[in-house]
């Protein structure tokens, strides 16, 4: 039987982080597939939401996947990465940046994040070349839709003759220097899980600007069938193709993804002015150089505040309002901790670990009225009156 606080809290509406926002286009590409009959994997959907990719971000090719760490690991693997191999990725990200490189069994060589966008550090990323100059890839990742300092990364990279892997699961439609992000590297990914700021449900996709990468992409995600009548393996494959359903999905929301970029903006905007007389409240920095699709709108709390991310969320929680706290550094994982961790902070607390301890994730729902918002600013508010 619930208590009766359990009951009152119920009873309240469910302010969600980031869930998915539909429009009814969806449901025509999906019936589409149902009344012609193509609901088995790949199909006309599957096709037409490629070709939509690559036309949209100008990379050329693209390859419908089943998640945004089926296309990590496939990108690796087309980049050559094989067991003992190190492979420099983020610390301050989803651990579907990192598993793929243990799926290989190579090694996570673990990089952290600069103060100005969060993401990856140039200072770190030298660090790390100077004990390991042969790294098979580097990993990218643009944390909450934020872009990387793509210019200084690209260039040491060049520099070392390595292959960069973009990870802009949480930054489609997100610009550095009006290009977008996922076209920088010779690989980059993007996710469509249900957060994210178009979904298909559940998928992902491989993007490139070399056609015969993503035409084994293609292969590879198919259990790798040679072109032979019956059935005949040369390699392994794996079980890593969209469907044509979830990708119809995907064609439905992609005609909404600039008008959901316009209110996760205006998402970010309002908490900023919301907060702006608190001055122990920071936003997650954006990059001058780029245009954010704040996927997420995060907040930092100055040290010495009596109020805590936890005190944030447990409030936001008792009114039935989600929230969640920063990615966990990978380097603070117990399954990474045997990893090398270059840090930004010589000597000192890492920059990634600095703003895991001291952040919060706030509702970014783009369903979200202003009402809500009102709610959750004023839950906010009267923790720092107190």
């Amino acid at each position: 039987m619930s208590s009766a606080g359990e009951n009152t809290m119920n009873d309240k509406k469910r302010i969600y982080l980031a869930s998915p926002t539909m429009h009814g286009d969806e449901q025509r590409f999906v019936a589409e597939a149902f009344d012609t009959n193509w609901v088995a994997p790949l199909g006309p959907n599957v096709n037409n939401f490629e070709t939509e990719i690559a036309a949209y971000t100008g990379c050329g090719y693209a390859a419908a996947l089943s998640s945004g760490t089926a296309a990590i690991h496939l990108g690796l693997k087309l980049l050559g990465v094989e067991e003992g191999d190190t492979v420099f990725v983020s610390s301050l990200t989803f651990s579907g940046s990192c598993n793929p490189i243990s799926y290989e069994k190579a090694i996570p060589v673990l990089i952290d994040s600069e103060p100005d966008t969060w993401n990856m550090s140039p200072c770190a990323l030298e660090k790390a070349f100077e004990k390991y100059p042969t790294p098979k890839a580097v990993i990218i990742v643009h944390l909450y839709g934020t872009p990387a300092k793509m210019d200084e990364i690209l260039q040491i990279c060049q520099k070392h003759h390595v292959p960069v892997l973009e990870d802009a699961a949480e930054s489609l439609g997100s610009t550095y220097d009006g290009k977008l992000t996922g076209t920088f590297g010779r690989i980059g990914i993007y996710s469509f899980n249900g957060n994210k700021i178009i979904t298909t449900s559940g998928g992902g996709m491989l993007v490139s600007k070399e056609e015969a990468l993503v035409q084994e992409v293609r292969t590879l995600s198919t259990q790798a069938r040679d072109p032979a009548r019956h059935y005949q393996h040369s390699k392994i494959g794996y079980n890593y193709r969209m469907s044509n359903v979830l990708a119809g999905i995907g064609r439905g929301q992609l005609l909404h993804l600039n008008e959901h970029i316009r209110l996760k903006k205006a998402i970010y905007t309002r908490y900023k002015e919301a907060f702006a007389d608190i001055d122990v409240i920071e936003m997650n920095p954006l990059n001058p150089r780029g245009e954010a699709n704040n996927w997420l709108s995060c907040i930092t709390i100055k040290e010495g505040s009596n109020v805590t991310p936890d005190k944030i969320m447990d409030a936001l929680e008792a009114e039935n309002i989600e929230s969640r706290p920063i990615w966990k550094p990978m380097h603070l994982q117990p399954i990474f901790a045997d990893c090398d961790f270059f840090s930004h902070n010589e000597g000192k607390v890492s920059v990634s670990e600095d703003i895991f301890a001291r952040g919060v994730c706030l509702p970014s729902d783009i369903k979200n009225t202003e009402a809500d918002m009102e709610k959750v600013i004023r839950i906010v508010r009267r923790l720092f009156e107190d």
